[in-house]
């Protein structure tokens, strides 16, 4: 019986040393990616006054706090054995507000980027006006306002609740609906469907309007294109003999 618990204990240090180490390397990593995806957005005028770039750098920074908050939330307290959650009510309710609000800037920003590659190809001026830097500045600041203000209820609904087994406070919702709110409408609906429909769709939107983009100037230029493909015709053929040749 002792043997079966210490193997069981073994596991479940190993398992717990596992996913610290590896947590760290992924918010390490992480971390050092997005920041030069910031760099390299911010470093060249051309990003900083294209409307999905600057889409993108939100996306990177808001990616920055969600791995921040994962490492406070569950690398920090396994590693050091402190849980600043059991301590302080604030941070108990911030920290999964943080974490759901960038996680819902994020992953807005990413359909917003997708959205404003198929405005930009658009054939019609009246929506290629709308892929514009101005216009994303003023989506970004609402967009954060419209989060910030839905996930208020993680604030009022979070609360320390006082284990039976351990006696431990612990921070946790006891309210069902909520629950069922949080379960349904945010981590299924917000979190995963609207933006797998939202990029797929647009997307493919996008690469029909780049092919009918190419059709067009074949279109307005056949004799040159006629050329290039004559020009690569007699250019290919004396390039196989010498291949033959050699």
């Amino acid at each position: 019986m002792s043997s079966s618990s210490s193997y069981i204990l073994f596991l479940n240090t190993l398992g717990n040393q596992i996913v610290i180490y590896l947590g760290i390397f992924v918010v390490v990593a992480g971390i050092l990616g997005e920041s030069l995806n910031i760099i390299v957005f911010l470093s060249l005028r051309t990003f900083r006054q294209n409307s999905c770039a600057f889409y993108l750098t939100i996306m990177s920074t808001v990616n920055i706090c969600q791995l921040l908050s994962s490492l406070f939330n569950r690398i920090i307290p396994m590693k050091l054995d402190i849980d600043w959650s059991k301590t302080s009510a604030f941070y108990c309710k911030f920290r999964f507000y943080l974490y759901q609000v960038s996680a819902m800037t994020s992953l807005t920003c990413l359909c917003l980027a997708v959205i404003d590659q198929y405005l930009a190809t658009c054939a019609s001026l009246h929506w290629q006006r709308w892929a514009n830097i101005r216009v994303a500045h003023r989506l970004v600041v609402v967009i954060i306002l419209i989060w910030i203000l839905y996930n208020i209820p993680i604030l009022v609904y979070y609360n320390y609740i006082v284990s039976s087994t351990n006696h431990q406070a612990i921070c946790m919702v006891t309210e069902q609906a909520f629950i069922q709110f949080n379960n349904y409408a945010n981590r299924f609906l917000v979190g995963k469907f609207l933006p797998i429909c939202i990029t797929c769709i647009f997307g493919v939107l996008a690469l029909y309007n780049i092919k009918n983009i190419a059709r067009r100037a074949l279109e307005k230029h056949p004799q040159c294109c006629t050329f290039g493909n004559r020009f690569r015709r007699r250019n290919w053929f004396p390039n196989v003999q010498h291949c033959g040749i050699g």
